[in-house]
């Protein structure tokens, strides 16, 4: 007994090779590169219409080509005046994420480690998980000034400020993916004669990567949030310290730059995260 079995393609879903892999990358294109420029665009006309309207005060919501005006005195040397405060924005800038960078980088290792330790050892879990809650639930202004009072005002308050805020997000996600690792896997692998510590290099932490960078992705947006906290005391140079002095005298142009610097370069770091995501963890999103 013979079973044939037709697989000649439905030509009305594929009239030619190739092309249903040419409209998904059209598709692909229209929503990573158009759709994100149209929101823009619109973005910009609703705010020249609202300010065209008259309803609030130019101090409040200024013009676009105001700030764009601002962007460009910020950046440059002009009338004498060498940007604010005596610094370009990319040296505010620079500060600013040179901050981010080193309290970031402290709070991701410490939260990593501590989330490796919490989901591996129950006991461990139970003592500092409502420690970590509770430095979760805390505002950065809620205990900034404490670390003034304890570390000055250089830059040891605003990188630990900085660190704090980035280790809760980074341990609660690697714990939770620790504690998710296959079972099963772990089981084989100490069948195979893996010792714990292998089990945890060779199993739990390829496992646990892709939790773990969503973890590291959150730990660095809660940082940067923080960063105008971090730089409320002698934060100039810096873009928080800039949004700060400025807001002081109701600068809105100013302070619009400040806000959207730290906004792109955020977008800048966040896909530069993305892009080591997909390196380190190549098979997330095809299980």
């Amino acid at each position: 007994m013979s079973v044939f079995v037709d697989i000649t393609p439905d030509e009305s879903r594929l009239d030619s090779p190739g092309r249903p892999t040419s409209r998904r990358r059209g598709r692909s294109l229209l929503t990573k590169a158009v759709l994100p420029l149209l929101s823009v665009v619109v973005f910009g006309g609703v705010w020249q219409l609202v300010a065209a309207s008259g309803i609030w005060n130019q101090t409040f919501v200024p013009y676009p080509s105001t700030v764009w005006q601002a962007f460009i005195d910020v950046s440059t040397t002009h009338d004498g005046v060498r940007g604010y405060a005596g610094y370009l924005l990319w040296e505010h800038l620079y500060m600013t994420i040179r901050r981010v960078l080193a309290g970031v980088v402290i709070g991701i290792v410490l939260g990593v480690l501590l989330g490796l330790v919490m989901g591996s050892v129950g006991w461990v879990r139970s003592v500092l998980e409502p420690w970590l809650t509770f430095l979760r639930a805390l505002p950065p202004l809620a205990y900034f000034f404490l670390l003034v009072i304890w570390l000055g005002i250089d830059e040891a308050p605003k990188i630990t400020l900085l660190a704090l805020a980035a280790l809760p997000p980074a341990a609660v996600a690697t714990t939770a993916a620790v504690v998710s690792a296959p079972v099963g896997l772990q089981e084989a692998a100490r069948a195979l004669g893996a010792s714990r510590t292998q089990v945890i290099r060779d199993v739990v932490i390829p496992s646990a990567l892709p939790e773990t960078f969503t973890g590291i992705r959150l730990a660095v947006g809660m940082a940067y949030s923080s960063v105008v906290a971090a730089e409320l005391f002698n934060g100039i140079p810096g873009v928080g310290g800039l949004v700060k002095d400025a807001s002081n005298y109701n600068n809105t142009p100013v302070v619009l730059v400040g806000i959207f610097a730290i906004g792109f370069s955020g977008l800048i770091i966040d896909g530069l995260l993305r892009a080591a995501e997909r390196r380190a963890v190549p098979w997330r999103g095809k299980i």
